[in-house]
């Protein structure tokens, strides 16, 4: 059997090389399956096309030369599928009146549509019904599938038959062998002494066994169920067994998708002890299917995971969720759940609509049954429309749920409705650029503040290029703003009134001049100066304690935001007032495509602004500096850094880098953090953190990596993790360990986990999945 599958091409695990399978004069490679050819080839003179049972041959030479042909008839209606006339050609062909046999020899080359059948000699019995070919019998489908055999007979109007001597090539580089096949209800082939692999044989020495094949006693393919199961089958890894099965059932490579069991996950853990997963997968139609994961553990009661997608003409929607029991020690006792799922789906041309929903019981039921965690869920359902590039609409209603163990439930808002359009008018007359959006929601809460808003917005910004080569440009903002606010004394804002009922605005105005300065270095490249000054001007806002703060909660400034005409990220904080912003920025270009370059800047304000928190770098006239560098000389070099220093005595009040250095197939970045606390953020406390992470092809097959993560300011470890992985045609082996540590201070940003997880993966068969933590 080892010689079949060298004979087959298969090419191997150990000295990868490609291996040699046999040439047909460009016939493409491919799938197991191509038998039912056998039950439609009908041999019919060289060049000629008709139905056998109006087969014209040429005469041997023992027989009468026959008279000449009448005038052929009409042409009959043009016939496809298994019905549809045969070509074929030949070196030679006869036909033996005495034993009434049709006999094609010579490179025989039969085809109907696209099915081929390939053979040194046919032989057709007209008084048994018998076809036989031998010798390098070759089969192609349609689809590419190609099937080799020594010698094919077939009985039953040609739909069934023996083959011998099988060795086929299938999908996605699958081998397959055996000492003989039988088919039978022109479906359902039998195989006896099988031998399958995906592996590639050793160019060098065929006779080395493959990194993995299994062997059979017998095998079934069905060719219907596109599926192949396997009776007292053996593992073997590089030719020692490994395990032994008395069956095994699998997807024939050339399916898309099929139902059956998945292979099953094993492992351990704290909270459920020993387990096992065993998925099973349900095709229910070609536009649907689900996957139903029951999970058995030493510790807890049956768990339940499950999958379901669906796809239709206009959209798609898919969900997975799970039932279990929730960890005691961290929840309440009894059964927890989650659900997490989506969909969308287009109305017409400009409309299309679409929701998600993501519940869980907790975060440490998700931690616990090993789902995908984080600190927050948000559900919503919308309708949005696009007109072309200009403009844009969307109506939604939004909910959250948080899953840290610290959250107030009550503090969580529930959005019901949110609108918003934008469009923008494109290039006037002038040059400028219009836009104008609006926006209105209402925003409730159980046990905080209660907001409704509708807002406006109108921006215009004209470009000018003057003869000198500065860049002048107008720049206007106009924010018109509703309040409904109830409760405002409650969390998250505080304020010293109850409920409120106000309209404000706000008109930026702005004049940003830039001066780029490019010099010419010749075969070092050029370089740019470009000094920067923008001038701001509105009505000054003040502090705004009255006004309910939905979504400018998070506000840092940066060398992104200087510019800004209003620097807060939303709409319920504005910026007023008059200032002044300015920068300078160089940078070198060199000619292999790198650059350096920086940029470092301030603003300054006419009066001070209380509508920034102490810390934020704005809160006096003179802002603190904010600067970046950006480095990469040359492809495999990238460095950026940013940083906030303090106006007075130049301290760190920020520092962001990044680096990462590419070799060959493999990379190493790294990066730090620097924060101080600051009320405008959600971290209260100082932070300094490190953090890299390293990855390559160690060789041909193998890959590894790892990361980590390290507090400085707390001198712990954060998180740490390796991974290595063995990849070649035919398998797949994948260990990884991942750590994370609990914040001593605040649980909520960083919780303890352990994770260590092996995979092996043995391509077009399954997958073997084990969790040791």
């Amino acid at each position: 059997m080892d010689r079949a599958m060298r004979d087959a091409g298969a090419s191997p695990a150990g000295n990868r090389k490609p291996g040699r399978w046999p040439r047909a004069g460009g016939w493409r490679a491919a799938l197991l399956g191509s038998a039912a050819l056998l039950s439609m080839m009908v041999p019919a003179g060289r060049g000629v096309t008709q139905p056998l049972s109006g087969a014209s041959a040429q005469p041997s030479a023992a027989t009468p030369p026959a008279q000449p042909a009448a005038p052929p008839p009409a042409a009959p209606p043009q016939q496809s599928g298994n019905n549809a006339p045969v070509t074929f050609t030949a070196e030679s062909v006869e036909y033996d009146r005495e034993r009434n046999l049709v006999i094609a020899s010579g490179a025989v080359e039969a085809w109907q549509n696209e099915r081929i059948l390939r053979a040194d000699r046919f032989t057709f019995d007209r008084n048994t019904g018998i076809a036989t070919a031998e010798g390098h019998v070759q089969l192609l489908q349609p689809d590419g599938q190609v099937l080799f055999a020594d010698r094919a007979e077939l009985t039953g109007n040609l739909r069934d038959g023996v083959l011998e001597g099988l060795s086929a090539r299938l999908a996605q580089n699958g081998r397959l062998v055996a000492n003989g096949a039988r088919r039978t209800g022109g479906s359902i082939l039998d195989l006896s002494r099988v031998l399958y692999s995906s592996c590639d044989l050793c160019a060098e020495d065929p006779t080395e066994p493959p990194l993995w094949e299994l062997r059979a006693r017998y095998a079934t393919h069905d060719q219907e169920e596109k599926r192949l199961r396997y009776r007292d089958a053996t593992l073997l890894m590089d030719g020692v067994p490994v395990l032994y099965t008395p069956y095994l059932s699998h997807p024939d490579p050339s399916a898309p998708r099929a139902s059956g069991f998945l292979t099953p996950t094993l492992g351990t853990s704290s909270f459920l002890g020993g387990f096992v997963t065993t998925p099973y997968y349900w095709a229910i139609d070609p536009s649907q299917d689900l996957t139903l994961s029951p999970t058995l553990s030493t510790k807890q009661d049956p768990g339940l995971g499950w999958a379901y997608r669906r796809r239709f003409n206009a959209g798609e929607i898919s969900a997975s969720g799970s039932f279990g029991q929730r960890d005691g020690a961290k929840d309440e006792e009894g059964l927890g759940a989650h659900i997490f799922s989506r969909g969308q789906f287009a109305l017409d041309e400009h409309w299309r609509t679409g929701f998600s929903f993501n519940r869980a019981s907790s975060e440490a039921y998700l931690r616990a049954w090993r789902y995908p965690s984080q600190r927050s869920l948000a559900s919503d359902i919308y309708a949005e429309g696009f007109w072309g590039a200009e403009t844009y609409a969307r109506i939604d209603a939004r909910g959250y749920q948080g899953l840290s163990e610290i959250d107030d439930t009550g503090r969580i808002p529930l959005v019901l409705p949110n609108l918003f359009a934008d469009h923008w008018w494109g290039r006037d007359s002038l040059g400028g650029y219009f836009t104008m959006d609006a926006s209105a929601f209402a925003l409730s809460r159980s046990e905080g503040t209660d907001t409704r808003r509708l807002a406006s917005r109108l921006r215009y910004e004209l470009p000018r290029v003057d003869r000198w080569g500065q860049v002048w440009t107008v720049r206007m903002q106009a924010d018109g703003m509703g309040y409904w606010a109830d409760d405002l004394d409650l969390a998250p804002n505080f304020a010293r009134q109850g409920s409120v009922e106000e309209a404000r605005g706000n008109v930026r105005l702005g004049l940003d001049w830039r001066l780029p300065l490019l010099r010419g270095a010749g075969e070092y490249g050029s370089q740019l100066i470009e000094p920067r000054v923008q001038v701001v001007t509105g009505p000054s806002m003040g502090r705004q304690t009255l006004i309910p703060n939905e979504d400018s909660l998070e506000f840092e400034f940066t060398d992104a935001n200087l510019f800004e005409l209003n620097r807060f990220p939303g709409r319920d904080r504005q910026e007023g007032g008059t200032r002044v912003d300015a920068a300078l920025r160089g940078a070198w270009f060199f000619p292999n495509g790198g650059q350096l370059e920086g940029l470092v800047g301030r603003s300054y304000r006419a009066s001070r602004e209380e509508v920034f928190e102490e810390g934020s770098g704005l809160e006096d006239k003179a802002s603190d500096w904010v600067g970046r560098v950006r480095l990469s000389p040359v492809p495999w070099l990238s460095l950026v850094a940013r940083t906030r220093l303090d106006k007075d005595g130049l301290t760190p009040r920020l520092i962001e880098t990044q680096g990462r250095v590419s070799f060959g197939r493999g990379s190493i970045s790294a990066t730090y953090l620097y924060t101080v606390p600051s009320a405008a953020l959600t971290t209260q406390q100082e932070r300094r953190e490190v953090g890299g992470a390293v990855s390559g092809q160690i060789t041909r097959y193998w890959r590894a990596g790892a990361f980590g993560r390290y507090d400085l300011e707390q001198d712990r470890a954060v998180a740490a993790g390796v991974s290595l992985t063995y990849e070649d045609e035919c398998l797949i082996f994948d260990t990884r360990f991942a750590r994370t540590y609990a914040d001593p201070i605040s649980a909520s940003y960083y919780t303890s986990d352990t994770v260590l997880l092996f995979r092996l993966s043995f391509k077009t068969v399954g997958d073997f999945g084990f969790r040791a933590i």
